[in-house]
């Protein structure tokens, strides 16, 4: 098995985990600012017991540091889009990604930009504006997750670049510290536009403990491991377009346990469909490469 085979596999398998962390979102019954704190808390923990503290020069920290601001704060949007929604469109609006990052890498790579790319996420688009037309319920929900889906796209792609010569763990490590040091600091303005009704400090016990810890442990730390070790040998592109996958794994939890398809309509399916379509396409398009 090749070298990219192998990504490949790893890239799916992370995909498939990414799956179940919308269910987490609705399962966990914190605010969306406690879900990604303890969430990036025992992932750090878990990694420093682990790896310890592995040296890294002092601007490789920064970055891998601000890398991990940018991914919390997605994570804060994305668990906000589903609590303002529900698990279906949240974890769809995440098929913009694609899209953000046709446009995005080429500027950070310095290299031309695909038409392919743009076109292929151009149906992304159009199955997100078939969705979106669905409910008005939901709008303030699809804008926050096509917030959150740019600055995700803006993770990785700067992730790609910034972690080539660094370990997958020692990346994650340092990416979750960061992002715990900004998640802590902006706290106070984050509940300023978004007021919680929830308390802010909460200690998670009973389910919400245990939910947090498998969130945490193999939807975290076991899928960004697999997500950074597959971006050493793809695009930045290829990875963020494949997962918006993400949403048909999780839409399938979602009408499981939440029962969730009596809210969807024919346009919501029809969305859907284009969006798998236009990772089909990138998956033969890579394959080829």
């Amino acid at each position: 098995m090749t070298e990219k085979q192998n990504a490949f596999i790893k890239l799916h398998l992370s995909v498939l985990l990414a799956g179940f962390t919308g269910l987490f979102g609705k399962l966990i019954t914190l605010n969306e600012v406690n879900i990604v704190w303890y969430r990036m808390f025992f992932a750090s923990v878990f990694l420093l017991l682990l790896k310890g503290l592995p040296k890294v020069t002092s601007r490789k920290l920064l970055h891998l540091s601000l890398a991990g601001a940018l991914l919390g704060f997605h994570w804060v949007l994305f668990y906000s889009s589903i609590k303002l929604s529900n698990i279906s469109i949240g974890v769809i609006c995440y098929s913009l990604v694609g899209f953000f990052t046709a446009l995005i890498e080429p500027a950070v790579f310095h290299k031309r930009v695909s038409f392919l790319e743009i076109l292929f996420s151009l149906i992304t688009v159009l199955g997100l504006l078939c969705i979106f037309s669905f409910d008005s319920r939901y709008r303030l929900g699809i804008s926050v997750g096509v917030v959150s889906s740019f600055v995700a796209a803006l993770y990785g792609t700067l992730n790609k670049k910034i972690s080539a010569d660094v370990s997958s763990s020692t990346t994650l490590l340092y990416s979750m510290m960061g992002g715990l040091v900004f998640l802590s600091c902006i706290i106070p303005f984050y509940l300023l536009v978004f007021p919680s009704s929830q308390p802010v400090i909460v200690f998670p016990q009973g389910n919400n403990l245990y939910w947090l810890l498998c969130l945490s442990l193999v939807c975290t730390v076991g899928l960004y491991l697999l997500q950074i070790q597959s971006l050493k040998h793809l695009s930045a592109f290829t990875v963020n377009l494949t997962y918006n996958l993400e949403p048909c794994y999780t839409i399938l939890i979602a009408f499981l346990f939440f029962n969730e398809a009596r809210e969807l309509n024919f346009s919501f399916y029809i969305g859907v469909s284009l969006i798998i379509i236009s990772v089909m396409l990138q998956t033969w398009r890579a394959s080829r490469k």
